[in-house]
């Protein structure tokens, strides 16, 4: 096992020399934030990461995460044209030593909580979930922990509406679509995808969820049988 610790690029407020001074310490989980989702990460962009953490004596190995467009997750025309930037995207990683890609294919939300602030009885403060802070939401006019920035309340109407009516049968296929579409590019490579567990396992708002339970993995280790195909 590797003891390794997320890094957030170069805007990060933790520098690498801090993340080198922890114990042990021996790489950094990373990604190219910049680049919309969709888009090929560029080599250069690849490479100025991977200079940056092998001057602080830190691997790049991991990379969490390569977003997946909302096209693929809900199986529209231009998936496949998202689905080969992915592919290209894997084979530019695959040139810098990553060996892991730790992605998610939840609709919408890749994470949900409903308290960035919590303060627990010895004063840490930390992410939290009640599940009566949920139910009080607005449905017609969401503010989001964590989301504010992400989407205007418009675009995230407009999302929701676009997912009305998605099953989980119809979500799961639209997964074995993709994970079909890039994994020769992993083959190529020598690169394993690991799927994130949905986050939290149930559903929000009418959006499906299909990655949480153990029949959920074997379902899909089922359907798609591939050696680079795991789960973090």
């Amino acid at each position: 096992m590797k003891m390794t610790f997320r890094w957030y690029g170069e805007k990060d407020c933790i520098p690498l020399q801090y993340i080198k001074q922890i114990p042990g310490m021996s790489g950094v989980v990373t990604a190219v934030y910049d680049t919309p989702v969709g888009e090929v990460w560029e080599e250069e962009k690849i490479a100025r990461l991977k200079t940056l953490c092998d001057e602080a004596g830190l691997a790049m190995e991991v990379i969490e995460s390569v977003p997946v467009h909302e096209d693929i997750k809900l199986g529209k025309p231009s998936r496949d044209r998202l689905i080969a930037n992915y592919a290209q995207t894997i084979r530019n990683l695959g040139k810098y030593g990553v060996k892991c890609i730790c992605y998610n294919f939840m609709p919408v939300f890749d994470w949900f909580r409903t308290d960035l602030h919590y303060v627990q009885e010895n004063g840490a403060v930390c992410l939290a979930y009640k599940e009566s802070d949920f139910q009080k939401l607005d449905k017609k006019n969401l503010r989001l922990p964590g989301w504010d920035e992400s989407y205007t309340p418009e675009q995230l109407s407009g999302l929701l509406k676009e997912y009305e009516g998605m099953t989980h049968e119809a979500l799961f296929e639209n997964l074995v679509y993709f994970l079909k579409g890039i994994l020769p590019a992993c083959d190529e490579t020598g690169i394993n995808m690991a799927i994130h567990p949905d986050d939290p396992p149930w559903d929000i708002f009418s959006l499906p969820r299909i990655v949480g339970r153990e029949e959920d993995y074997d379902k899909l280790f089922a359907a798609v049988p591939n050696k680079h195909n795991g789960i973090t």
